[in-house]
């Protein structure tokens, strides 16, 4: 169904019945676009927000959520433009990290959240990161999984000394060789892309859940685009880095041990970031890429508990 000009919306029916999923879905409008986003748990519950990266969207974190609202959180968990029930632009060229976060922002200002704790994986973190740098007065900590936000200062003393060539070197390996798929394999599907990124066998429904979102082709323009905007918009990046070298408040890293990719990463924020001092960072066994999928209840409960001790340490002074 076409919405306007260039942007189509993926019809409801393709969401039906989706396995584990029994969120009511919830919507904005921003800028003539319809954003999607689950919003469960406790009005006046300290608020976690849930970024998905590419090609995920919310269902990412359905074994998640359950246990968060059961520890008495709010949970809000938005679907990017171009993913999930939110609406798709068709050309690739309309998608760009500013526009995303443009839209993140806009659904944080119009709910009028505050404290949050952000938890961000993937692309979740490159778009992420940078809105929690630019509304540092809205977020009380951070969580951070198979992550990584480009920019970061190769030449501090801290990386020198402690992080490796060869992770950097590892990294870039697998990355060109993810990049090398997405963008010459032109029949990759999301649920494929889950599948091979996670460290246990998904279902066939599972999988289906992931692809409803692109009905055809001409729904994956934000998908596709995404590997080629990690080498975009660096001076933002930088400028972000620049705050995140100075950022006090919590800071905490939950890798999985499967992503070859991310997983050497997580060092670089425990280097880096000041917040990221002391805290109990923590590697989460036996995850890929999408530890959400992999280690959702585990990965819940290591969220509960960084916000638990975040309150009670505030209530302490």
């Amino acid at each position: 169904m076409a919405i306007r000009h260039a942007a189509l919306r993926t019809p409801d029916e393709c969401f039906a019945n989706l396995e584990d999923f029994p969120f009511e879905p919830n919507y904005l409008e921003i800028d003539g676009l319809r954003m999607h986003y689950v919003d469960e748990g406790p009005r006046d519950g300290a608020i976690v927000l849930l970024l998905h990266g590419e090609p995920s969207w919310s269902y990412l974190y359905r074994k998640m959520i359950p246990p968060l609202v059961k520890a008495g959180l709010r949970v809000i968990a938005p679907d990017l433009i171009g993913f999930g029930r939110s609406d798709k632009l068709l050309h690739q060229r309309e998608y760009s990290a500013s526009f995303h976060i443009h839209m993140v922002c806009s659904l944080i200002g119009a709910l009028d959240i505050h404290n949050i704790t952000l938890f961000c994986q993937d692309w979740g973190g490159l778009i992420g990161l940078r809105i929690a740098m630019e509304h540092k007065n809205r977020f009380r900590g951070i969580v951070a999984g198979n992550t990584m936000l480009p920019g970061f200062p190769l030449g501090h003393p801290n990386l020198v000394q402690r992080f490796g060539k060869s992770n950097l070197f590892a990294t870039s390996v697998g990355f060109g060789a993810w990049f090398l798929f997405s963008q010459l394999n032109p029949f990759w599907r999301a649920g494929q892309i889950l599948q091979l990124g996670t460290a246990s066998k998904l279902s066939s429904s599972v999988v289906n859940a992931y692809n409803a979102p692109f009905p055809s082709r001409s729904y994956m323009a934000g998908a596709r685009i995404f590997p080629r905007l990690v080498f975009t918009e660096m001076d933002e990046n930088k400028k972000a880095w620049e705050k995140l070298l100075a950022w006090e408040k919590p800071f905490l890293c939950a890798f999985s041990d499967r992503d070859p990719i991310m997983s050497p990463l997580s060092l670089i924020f425990q280097l880096l970031i000041p917040g990221a001092a002391d805290q109990p960072h923590c590697t989460i066994k036996r995850g890929g890429h999408f530890l959400q999928e992999d280690q959702g209840p585990e990965l819940a409960k290591v969220i509960e508990e960084f916000v638990s001790n975040y309150e009670s340490n505030s209530a302490a002074k």
